[in-house]
This record gives structure tokens, sequence and C-alpha cells, in this order.
């Protein structure tokens, strides 16, 4: 399975590439430090992206979508991490532990399950190369929005 491949390709990747941060957030939110990049040579138009997401005690990501393309493979390194992904059921993974995400999907739930320990997973992206933002936080309505 060409998937099964390339995400092997991309764990090994990993553990030889140089880390460079992405985004952090002020206060209690995660960090997302991209450790892989690199277009795949079989699969003209795709690329893989691997990123590491460092979550402190209590701390989540915003609801988001990733971009349009993407098919994310996250598997949750240490702690537990809590995940709701479409109209999926809330769910808390723990260290060894994964899932996946389709392409379009709302990630409304992710999050350290741990209020005093951290957390840390590991996502994995094949998406096209020219893709736009890889994470695009939800803007839900104001009361004064859902009114006008």
């Amino acid at each position: 399975m060409k998937i099964r491949a390339i995400i092997a390709a991309t764990c090994a990747a990993v553990a030889f590439s140089m880390a460079g941060r992405v985004s952090a957030h002020d206060g209690e939110a995660e960090t997302v430090t991209k450790k892989f990049e690199a277009a795949v040579p079989n699969i003209p138009g795709k690329s893989i992206i691997a990123v590491e997401v460092d979550y402190p005690p209590g701390a989540a990501s915003p609801p988001h979508t990733h971009a349009k393309s993407a098919f994310i493979y996250a598997y949750v390194i240490s702690g537990a991490i809590e995940s709701k992904v479409n109209d999926g059921e809330a769910r808390i993974y723990r260290a060894g532990e994964s899932w996946s995400e389709p392409p379009n999907a709302i990630h409304s739930i992710s999050r350290n399950a741990s209020k005093t320990e951290p957390a840390k997973l590991l996502a994995v992206s094949v998406l096209d190369t020219n893709h736009e933002a890889l994470t695009t936080p939800i803007k839900y309505p104001t009361r004064e929005e859902q009114h006008d």
C-alpha cells in the first residue's frame, strides 16, 4: 500500500530531519514544529509534511480545518490527546495510538487530555504540493453576526 510506505518513509525521515518552528500561541496553547516536508517522487503533484504538536498540560488547539487536499495520519508520541473529527465521537488517544483525518475534515476538538502532564503527537499530511495553509482556524459567527 503506497500510503503505508509513504508514512513509514516520513517517520524515518523525521528522525533525521532538522526541526523548524511553524507556529506557537501565547499562553497554554499548542506548539507546532515542522519536522519534514518533501515532494512525493512517485505521486506527481503531491507532497508530504510531518509536524510535531506539543501540548502543555490542559492546552488545546482551536477548532480548525486542514488543507482541502490533505489526508492526515496522527500518532500520539506521549501523553493523551482528546480528538474529535467531523461527526465522530470525541475520543482520548494515548501514546502509541493513532487516527486519520480525511480531506475536508473539521477537527473540532484537539487537546491534551491531562491537566497535569504534557502530551505530544506527530501529524503526517499527504496533500497537494501547492496547498493552501496547512491549518485554518474555524471562525464561528458572533451573536451580532448571527442576528444580522
